[in-house]
Order: structure tokens, then C-alpha cells, then sequence
């Protein structure tokens, strides 16, 4: 529901005024919470409203601001006065009955009786007022009882209020104000003003010492539930507004969005703050520069590290490049670096005064100089749906900052965030591996070991597998696999489209061949590609899994036993390409020759004749290049293969001989069959030292 206004919803003078401190075992106060959590809604807005007495006296109207309703007619018409004196409401012409006292008093002014509204608000609207005057006056007492509703745990009526009585096509007005009381944008700016003034509080509490801010800690949690009312609100409109009014919806989302990690910044300030930031407890490092070296140390080794990488576009840059865990988490969180002005929480670009937090001038770069540094750069930038990342990377932070000093000192640290913030006790294992995974020591990786199968689950981070990989643990590795249940494919690989099951396969298969389990590494690969359904995907998925099977078994020494595997048409199409590239990289390699024993180990002596006359071109382009040691290696492979080749040729019926030489020699030659040690095909041109020229077979 939308209703068009041109009645400013910004109450006149003071935007707000600092929250009293009622008595709350008082009968008034009680009285009053307990009329405004029973109060029709859409009575609320006529009890916020200014009324002035109707009765008529000497020919004009009495015009006193009016404090009562009638109890007959709930109406608020009469002053105390006139309603001892008159016999019939001004407005409905009930008859005004019963003894004694004939008017209670109106919920705003409960509240200011009772202390739950300051008394400034009573006496302020004693002058006559315009109509424009009289819209904002009116804005503001229900403002003020929307703040009695917010700091007493009552948003819910708010948002009620948003539901029941703003999106209610029925609740109109032809009175100007009352229906712009009516409208939804009162309640969005109030959630605007109510934030802006929790923001300069938070402001002033952060900009003192911690002991101070020891003292504000109730004051602290207060914000919290106010911060949490604000946004039960904000949801419930963005959840009621329909999805075409798309300004009004992002504008929603934006203020969603700042009052949400504004609350989960000071629920870390709240923790920082119980522990005085950790002044009290020291550090590993007895410097930030000390820190900033060790991690710099970290970078260098995980550089260093070994990891095959494969040009194919469908792996990702990141993935084939090492990287510490916390660079990692750091990168996917977005953490932008920006101007002070621009920081978090500026809730409207013209009005820089509001920034939330003007000290926040820290960079994104691990390691953050203080833990305050670290609450604000982690908290008040990124997302705020990705604060489980964020926790986890702060205990990342603290395990990091004391791992060596004794447990007894700071091991309650972590047990206190967890149980402040849910993190559960798997989690901050996770985190520990995460950081002793990323130590570049022996010592580390081993406590990292043994901490593996605590963490094992279908969920664990794929990353661990691979950096253990890369330090030489497939043992490790396999292990964390198995107790993880990835010995099974998971269900999810039946699309197998997506980037995260697609490295799991990858990971797993790398294991298991740098394990020595070459057989069940083709197994695996060979199921997730049947898996998939969609032709056109499941051949990408071949391509790219074989290549990597192929180039990490190039790496490891291990392609002989590679080409034995039972490879189907489609993927031996991979591995022949990826074996004849190799070998034209690197002419001096095996790989060719494995490529030509490959198809003449299935007796297709065709295949193999037509790759060693590839090869033999290969060769002899990379003879003429190269030095003499290197020209004499790829002479004795070329030797050694075309033996093999010879004798594998001698096996077919000399008809057979001839048709396969005639189909796969080079165009030109000429084919001449002679036993008894005589050149089976001869070529105009011989290689050094007598090695075969292209397409020459010597018997």
C-alpha cells in the first residue's frame, strides 16, 4: 500500500531526545506498557494525534489540548473540565454517563506520566499550530511511542502496525494528517531516525577508553535489543512490500542491511570489551612487525609448494594457484577498502556526519594490527549474511596470535567467542587446521594430522586435501577423504555442473594417485562422468578430469601405469592429447613413446605406427634446435621406440604390413619390404649417427 503525501514525515526541532529511566516496579509504568501492548493498532494513531477540546464556550470553542478520552465513547474531545460539563460527546453525540470520573487518561500521556516519555514532550505544543506544523508534531508522538514500544521489547507491535494498519487498504483518511499516520513511510523513517540515533550512541560509547566502555556494557546490550527490534521491523516490511516497487524495496534492503552489521559489530565490541581487548593477555609475537614477517614467511612457502597446473578454462585461476586459508576467506568476504567518509554506515551520502565509525582506517590485509582493528575491518565491511565467515576468520585471528603461548593463558578465549556467538566446537577445529595447515613447520602439519578426523565431514573445506597434497601427505589426505564419506559420490554430482563438486572430484582423484590407488582413481573419475547427464557437459567433464589424471601422473612419474588403465574411445581421445603435447613441449620425454606403446598394447599397430611417424617429425624438428646432449637422449628414445614399433608391425600378415604403412606413412615415401636385416621401408633422408629418419623402420 502506497499512499502519496506531501507532508514531511521529519519531525520539527529535536530529532530525538535522550530515553528516560522509568521505574519499572511502578504500577504507572506497568499500567502504561501494558495499555500500549493491548492498544488497537489503528487506535494508535488517533492517540498519538494533538487534539484540542471541542465544547463550545461564550459562542467559541474551548480549544485545550485535550489528555483524557471519554470512557463512554473512547473519543478524545473534552478536557477535564468540559467533560464534567457537558452531557454528550462533540463528535458522536453519545451521552457522556457515570459517576465520579468520566475520562481517562490518553496512552501518550500514560507514558509520560509513568516516565517512559520525557516530560520536554509535554509542555512543547501548549501555541496554536499550522497544519504543516501540526503533521509533524503529531509524526513525532508516534515516533515516541514506537520508541517506548522498541526499548521495551515490544517491535513486535511495530511490526503489526506495518501489516495490519499500513498495508490495510481498508484504513484510510480523508484527514491529510492522519492519513499520512496511516502511510508506511512514517515507519520507514522512523527506522531511519531511530537507527541514525542508536549510531550516535554507539559512536560516542566507542570513542572512549575500555574502562569506559566497561561501564557502558548495559548500555551496550540495550543497543542490542533496539538494534534487533529495528530490524524485526525493517523485515517485516521488506516481506509485506511487493517486489514491483523496486526503489522502495532496495532502499529497505540497504537499511537492512547497515542496521544488521552495525548490531553484529557491537556484539563483537561487547565481547572485545568484556576482555578488555585482550590487553591482558599476550601475544605470540612481541610485535605487529614480527607478525607481519611470519605470515609473509607463510606466503612464501605456500608459493613454493608443488600443485600441477593444467590450462583448461574450466578451472579457475584461484584454484591452481596456492594460497594461505586466511587469504582465501579474506577474499571471498569482499572487504573493500574505502574512504572514511564512505565507511560502513553513511545512512545518506549528503549527511557524512553520520558515518558510523569515523577511527575504522585499517587496511583489509592480514595481519590486523590490534584486536579493535580486527572487529572493525572484519564487522563493519562485507556482507552481513557471511558473519559466519567473519567469526570463524577472528578466531582465525586470536588462535593466530597465541597458538605458542601456554593453553592455560588463552585457551578460555576461544571457548568464550564460541559460546557468545554458537560457534560450534567442529568449527573451531576447522580453524585450527585452517591456521596449521597455512604454518609452513613440520610441527604444525602434524598437529594439523591429528586433528583431521574431528573435522571430517560431506562439508569439509576441499581446500585441506589439496594443501595436504601439496605437502607431500596423500596418506593425510586419503584419510580425511574416507572419513568424510567421499568414497561415495554425492548426490549432487548427478548435475556435476557446479565449480565446488567439480574440485571435490578433482581433489579426490589426485589422492588416490599420489596414494598408488591408480585403479580406483579411474574408477572414481569413470562414475562421476556417468553421473552426469547432459551430453554436452558430461564430455567438458571427461576432457577435463582425464587431462588432469594425465598431467598429475606426468608429474608423478607414473604414466606407464597410466596407459594400462581401461580407457574408453572418448577419454583415450584426451589422453592422446594430452601425451602428444607433451612430447612436442618436450621432445626428450617418454610420453610420446608411452603414446605409441598405448595403442600397441591394444594391437591397433596402425594407430601406434601413425603417432611414431608424428613423433619421428617431432624429433627431428627438435634435433636440428638442440644441443648435443639433448640430441643424443632423443635419438636413443626414437631408437628404442622404433624397435618396438618394428617388432609390433612383424606380428600382422605382410598384406596388413603394407596397408598400414601405405595409410599412415608420409606422403611421398617410398615402401619397400625386406626381411633378413634389410630396411623394411626406405626414406631419402637419414638422422646423425644412424638413427631413422621419419617413417624409417629398421627390421
Amino acid at each position: 500500500m502506497d499512499r502519496s503525501s506531501s507532508l514531511s514525515s521529519e519531525p520539527s526541532g529535536n530529532s530525538h531526545v535522550s530515553a528516560p529511566s522509568p521505574n519499572y516496579t511502578s504500577a504507572l509504568v506497568q499500567d502504561a506498557l501494558r495499555q500500549l501492548a493491548s492498544v488497537d493498532l489503528i487506535e494508535l494513531c488517533n492517540e498519538a494525534r494533538i487534539e484540542h477540546c471541542r465544547a463550545t464556550r461564550d459562542l467559541s470553542s474551548c480549544g485545550r489540548h485535550v489528555q483524557h478520552l471519554l470512557c463512554t465513547c473512547g473519543h478524545a474531545s473534552l478536557c477535564p473540565e468540559c467533560s464534567q460539563r457537558c452531557d454528550t460527546c462533540p463528535i458522536c453525540r453519545v451521552p457522556i454517563v457515570g459517576e465520579g470520573s468520566r475520562a481517562r487518561l490518553r496512552l501518550y500521556y500514560q507514558c509520560i506520566e509513568a516516565g517512559l516519555i520525557s516530560r520536554e514532550h509535554d509542555d512543547r505544543f501548549q501555541a496554536k499550530e499550522g497544519i504543516g506544523n501540526r503533521a509533524s508534531l503529531d509524526i513525532e508522538r508516534l515516533y515516541l511511542l514506537f520508541d517506548v514500544a522498541l526499548r521495551n521489547n515490544l517491535a513486535s507491535l511495530i511490526c503489526h502496525y506495518v501489516t495490519d494498519v499500513c498495508l490495510d487498504e481498508n484504513a484510510v483518511s480523508s484527514d491529510p494528517v492522519l492519513a499520512f499516520l496511516l502511510d508506511e513511510v512514517v515507519v520507514k523513517d522512523w527506522c531511519k531516525r531511530s537507527f541514525a540515533h542508536l549510531v550516535r550512541k554507539m559512536r560516542i560509547i566507542y570513542k572512549g577508553c575500555v574502562g569506559a566502555m566497561q561501564k557502558d556494557m548495559p548500555l551496550m546490550q540495550n543497543l542490542i535489543t533496539q538494534l534487533n527490534g529495528i530490524c524485526m521491523v525493517i523485515e517485516a516490511m521488506v516481506s509485506s512490500f511487493d517486489e514491483s516497487v523496486h526503489a522502495q524495496v532496495n532502499d529497505l534492503h540497504q537499511l537492512l542491511e547497515d542496521t544488521t552489521k552495525a548490531k553484529q559489530h557491537l556484539e563483537v565490541m561487547i565481547w572485545c570489551t568484556r576482555h578488555k581487548f585482550l590487553e591482558h593477555v599476550q601475544p605470540q609475537y612481541p610485535d605487529i612487525a614480527t607478525w607481519e614477517l611470519r605470515v609473509s614467511e607463510r606466503k612464501a612457502a605456500s608459493a613454493k609448494r608443488f600443485w600441477p597446473q593444467i590450462n583448461l578454462s574450466t578451472m579457475s585461476e584461484a584454484n591452481s594457484r596456492p594460497s594461505l586459508f586466511i587469504e582465501e576467506a579474506l577474499q571471498n568476504l569482499e572487504l573493500d577498502d574505502v574512504s572514511e567518509e564512505d565507511i560502513l554506515l553513511s545512512l545518506e551520502h549528503e549527511r557524512p556526519e553520520m558515518a558510523f565509525y569515523p577511527r575504522v582506517d585499517q587496511s583489509n590485509q592480514y595481519p590486523f594490527t590490534s584486536v579493535r582493528a580486527a572487529a572493525d575491518v572484519l564487522f563493519l565491511r562485507g556482507a552481513s549474511d557471511t558473519v559466519v565467515a567473519k567469526q570463524a576468520i577472528f578466531l582465525y585471528y586470536l588462535i593466530d596470535r597465541h597458538w605458542t603461548r601456554p593453553d592455560s593463558l588463552w585457551r578460555f578465549l576461544l571457548d568464550d567467542f564460541c559460546a557468545a556467538f554458537g560457534v560450534t566446537s567442529q568449527a573451531l577445529t576447522e580453524c585450527m587446521v585452517f591456521y596449521l595447515l597455512d604454518d609452513h613447520s613440520e610441527q604444525a602439519l602434524e598437529e594439523a594430522i591429528l586433528l583431521l578426523p574431528k573435522i571430517a565431514n560431506p562439508e569439509t573445506h576441499p581446500k585441506i586435501a589439496q594443501v595436504l597434497l601439496e605437502r607431500r601427505r596423500p596418506d593425510a589426505a586419503l584419510t580425511l577423504l574416507r572419513c568424510a564419506g567421499s568414497d561415495d559420490l554425492p548426490a549432487s554430482v548427478e548435475a556435476a555442473t557446479g565449480m565446488t563438486s567439480l574440485e571435490e572430484a578433482v581433489n579426490a582423484i589426485r589422492v588416490r594417485i599420489d596414494y598408488g590407488l591408480m585403479t580406483e582413481a579411474f574408477i572414481y573419475q569413470r562414475a562421476y562422468c556417468d553421473k552426469v547427464k547432459d551430453s554436452e557437459v558430461k564430455l567438458q567433464q571427461v576432457e577435463l578430469l582425464v587431462s588432469e589424471m594425465c598431467a598429475f601422473c606426468l608429474e608423478r612419474g607414473l604414466a606407464d601405469r597410466m596407459i594400462e588403465l581401461p580407457w574408453n574411445l572418448v577419454e583415450e581421445k584426451y589422453l592422446h592429447k594430452c601425451l602428444l603435447d607433451r612430447a612436442s613441449e618436450k621432445p626428450e620425454s617418454s610420453c610420446g613413446s608411452l603414446l605409441v606403446v598405448f595403442y600397441l598394447q591394444r594391437y591397433r599397430y596402425g594407430e601406434g605406427y601413425k603417432v611414431h611417424t608424428s613423433l619421428t617429425s617431432i624429433e627431428q624438428e627438435a634435433i636440428e634446435k638442440l644441443g648435443t646432449d639433448a640430441s643424443s637422449k632423443i635419438r636413443k628414445i626414437s631408437q628404442r621406440r622404433h624397435d618396438i614399433v618394428v617388432r609390433s608391425l612383424e606380428l600382422l600378415p605382410e598384406s596388413e604390413r603394407h596397408k598400414v604403412m601405405s595409410e599412415h606413412s608420409p606422403v611421398g615415401e617410398n615402401h619397400h619390404f625386406v626381411k633378413n636385416d634389410v630396411p623394411l621401408v626406405s626414406h631419402g633422408g637419414n638422422l646423425p649417427n644412424g638413427s631413422m629418419g621419419g617413417g624409417v623402420l629398421y627390421a
